[in-house]
C-alpha cells in the first residue's frame, strides 16, 4: 500500500512539474512577445508544442504571432514566409480538432494577411474563404466575440468598394465588444485579444 502511495505521489509531482514546465514556457514565451521579439517568442511557441502535444495553444500562438507580423510587414517575401509558418502551426492543430472556433478564427486571419498583403490578387481568391471560416467558427460557437467582431470588422474593411451597408455590420461590432465583457477564457492563456480593436471599429461607426 505504501508503494502504491508512493507511486501515486510521485505521478501528481511529476503531473504538476510538466504543468509549471507548460506554464513557465508560456509566460515566457508571452514575454518575449510583449517586448516586440516576434521571431523568439514564435520560436519559444513551437518549442513547447512540440513537447506539449495536448494543448492546441501554443500552435496557436505561433499562427498568431506570425498572421499580425504581415499586417506591419511591406516585405512580400517575408509576408508569404510568415503566412506559411501560422498555416503550418495553425493545419497541426486542425487535424486534431476541427470543433474549436478559435482556430477558424485563426484561419480567418491567416486569409485575411493575404487579402491585406496583395488585395488586387488575393480578394477574390481569399474574400470567401474569410466568412467561411467565420461562419464555421459562428456555427461553433456563437458568442465567441472574436468570430463575431472579425467577421464584421472584415466586411467594414471592404465597404468601401462592395458599397454593402456597414448599420448591420456596426452593431455585430457593438455586439461583439457585449460579448468582449462576458467572455471567460478557458484557461489563464486562452485567446482573449480582439477588445481593443473593436472599440476603435466602434468609433469609426460613430463618425
Amino acid at each position: 500500500m505504501k508503494k502504491i502511495t508512493t507511486l501515486i505521489a510521485l505521478f501528481v509531482v511529476v503531473i504538476s512539474s510538466a504543468q509549471t514546465q507548460f506554464e513557465q514556457g508560456m509566460g515566457k514565451a508571452f514575454g518575449l512577445w510583449k517586448e516586440g521579439k516576434n521571431a523568439e517568442a514564435s520560436a519559444m511557441f513551437e518549442r513547447i508544442a512540440a513537447a506539449e502535444k495536448t494543448s492546441y495553444l501554443p500552435n496557436y500562438y505561433v499562427a498568431l504571432i506570425n498572421a499580425t507580423a504581415v499586417f506591419s510587414e511591406k516585405d512580400k517575401t517575408k509576408i508569404d514566409l510568415l503566412l506559411t509558418k501560422a498555416q503550418d502551426a495553425l493545419d497541426q492543430e486542425m487535424i486534431k480538432d476541427q470543433n474549436n472556433a478559435e482556430l477558424y478564427v485563426m484561419q480567418a486571419l491567416i486569409y485575411t494577411g493575404y487579402v491585406v498583403a496583395d488585395p488586387m490578387t488575393n480578394g477574390m481568391k481569399y474574400s470567401g474563404k474569410v466568412m467561411e471560416a467565420y461562419a464555421k467558427a459562428k456555427a461553433i460557437d456563437p458568442n465567441n466575440p472574436r468570430a463575431v467582431f472579425g467577421e464584421a470588422d472584415y466586411q467594414l474593411g471592404g465597404a468601401k468598394w462592395t458599397g454593402v451597408d456597414t448599420k448591420p455590420l456596426c452593431a455585430q461590432v457593438d455586439k461583439a465588444i457585449e460579448l468582449f465583457a462576458t467572455f471567460k477564457p478557458a484557461t489563464p492563456f486562452s485567446p482573449k485579444w480582439g477588445l481593443e480593436r473593436a472599440v476603435e471599429a466602434q468609433k469609426n461607426c460613430k463618425k
